[in-house]
């Protein structure tokens, strides 16, 4: 009896473990499939804004747009200080209330937002280093400020499981403000209408944010800045910020490349074709709110078989609807592309590295839900080392290809080409380290998708040869789409993945993802 009571407790731990892993997928499904609809409703807006600047404002006037914001957002990424994932695991280990480290955080972003806004207030040739400085440019890093505020406002709501918050900010009022603002501003200017759009665009996502955090959290009563406390808040989320910044900047710096080398109309049809690829990849971000304090949960409680566990399951549902997407829109990529313009055909190749990139990236973006938590400097070390492999990747492809006096069109798919091949590196790179340090498979790979992506290639290559670009369209991507999910879902799919497509009554009316011990909308 002495022997098998050990084992009996032994045995009802396991049953534990395995029961909270299972209940993690059920919640990780919830929240998954409340921001895929998020995702759709993206889709929906991006694309109207993606058309009416590309036939509106033109390739070069995107293209000034597009390498100005996107320095604006890495500086916002570096105010954030990590705060926008480390402030789950600051909230799971307070003894304070809850709200006062909502505060904190807000305030340590604020000041980062303060530094960086000043540095490109000073020198605004960082943001428009190819073409002359208009009166209004130098406000736009005033919108650091919303980006860092409403980041870390999500990020707080997403901890007590409000992801609906993030739908709303991010899918509705952030697209929607943009696409509409700049259908009405280009008859104003299309000098000037992208930036004002984008402007108008930050406050409404800010706005979208602020709102539910004070009706989640409440107001601050009794609150003091504590500033030791701050400066140590900031110094751990150092290592976060930095994995944030990389992984952010990854997706950003064949821009910033291409832009020091070809003309802003390349940087626009560029820009054109990493938004449309970069619609799939909000998948990836639409599993961290949920993803983040799951893990952080299990790794708490040194459950690293459950953490595993959620990191394979996730990453075959992101690698899977990835792949899906990315075929369907790359055969026909050609139409797709020309949606936006008839100039912008000439970035159909761009198109289909990109779309690779961001099915390569799945593994490493999953990889390093778990790795910022346990083993973050090495994390960040893979991050830079595959930063600077694309950076230079990038530069050596289009210096290469100008000396081989290929056309600027191929010169400008160089970026892409590096993406692909530096975001490889990262996967293999960053998935072996948390399969050592958790002492388990974490790799969402399984070589049903290969069915499924033949399935998806065989539909769609006629549909390639002989349907009219229109047609490719609304006909041929949701057959390739469905050839592909049809054999996935048939030989690809077991039990647990089918939880993904399992939705409850409760979820359509509240699209909300309740964490253990917390109520969704209560006050701390």
């Amino acid at each position: 009896m002495s022997r098998s009571a050990p084992a009996r407790a032994g045995a009802r731990r396991i049953s534990a473990s395995a029961a909270t892993a299972d209940d993690d997928i059920a919640q990780l499904a919830r929240g998954g499939r409340t921001s895929f609809f998020g995702f759709l409703i993206r889709l929906a807006a991006r694309l109207p804004f993606l058309f009416i600047a590309g036939r509106w404002y033109g390739a070069e006037a995107l293209g000034r747009f597009a390498y100005a914001t996107i320095v604006v957002e890495f500086a916002a990424q570096l105010a954030t200080l990590g705060l926008k994932r480390g402030l789950a695991q600051q909230l799971s280990t307070t003894e304070r209330p809850a709200v006062c480290d909502v505060w904190d955080a807000l305030l340590v972003g604020a000041v980062g937002a303060t530094v960086m806004a000043a540095l490109l207030i000073a020198v605004p040739e960082m943001l428009f280093p190819n073409s002359p400085i208009n009166g209004m440019d130098r406000l736009l890093p005033l919108t650091v400020f919303g980006w860092v505020g409403s980041d870390i406002a999500l990020a707080a709501l997403a901890y007590k499981g409000n992801i609906a918050a993030t739908v709303k900010a991010r899918a509705l009022a952030e697209p929607w403000t943009i696409s509409i603002a700049a259908f009405a501003l280009a008859f104003y200017s299309t000098r000037d209408g992208l930036i004002i759009a984008y402007v108008l665009s930050t406050v409404a996502a800010l706005i979208a944010s602020i709102v539910p955090l004070v009706r989640s959290y409440g107001i601050a009563r009794g609150w003091r800045p504590e500033p030791v406390r701050l400066i140590a808040l900031a110094r751990a989320n150092l290592p976060l910020a930095g994995a944030d910044a990389v992984e952010w900047g990854s997706r950003r710096i064949d821009i910033a490349v291409l832009g020091l080398f070809l003309s802003p109309t390349y940087v626009g049809i560029y820009y054109v074709a990493q938004q449309v690829a970069s619609l799939p990849a909000k998948l990836k971000t639409s599993f961290e709110p949920v993803l983040g304090p799951a893990i952080a949960r299990g790794i708490a409680a040194k459950d690293y078989s459950g953490v595993a566990k959620q990191v394979r399951q996730v990453g075959f549902w992101i690698l899977a609807a990835q792949a899906g997407i990315a075929i369907a829109l790359g055969i026909p990529g050609r139409a797709v592309m020309g949606l936006v313009g008839d100039k912008f055909t000439g970035g159909t190749a761009m198109l289909a590295f990109l779309l690779a990139a961001e099915v390569t990236a799945a593994t490493a973006v999953v990889s390093e839900a778990a790795l910022i938590y346990v083993a973050r400097h090495r994390n960040m070390i893979i991050s830079l080392a595959m930063l600077a492999l694309e950076a230079a990747l990038s530069a050596v492809l289009i210096v290469a290809m100008r000396r081989a006096g290929w056309p600027l069109a191929w010169q400008a798919t160089g970026p892409a080409v590096a993406l692909t091949l530096s975001l490889g590196f990262a996967s293999i790179a960053k998935s072996r380290l948390l399969a050592k340090t958790l002492r388990a498979r974490v790799s969402g790979w399984r070589f049903d998708l290969l069915w499924a992506a033949a399935a998806g290639i065989a539909v769609g290559i006629p549909v390639r040869l002989f349907l009219p670009p229109l047609a490719e369209l609304i006909i041929g991507i949701p057959l390739i789409m469905g050839a592909f999910g049809a054999v996935l879902w048939t030989k690809g799919f077991g039990p647990e993945d089918r939880v993904l497509f399992r939705m409850n009554k409760d979820e359509v009316s509240e699209m909300q993802l309740p964490v253990p011990g917390t109520a969704p909308d209560s006050p701390s």
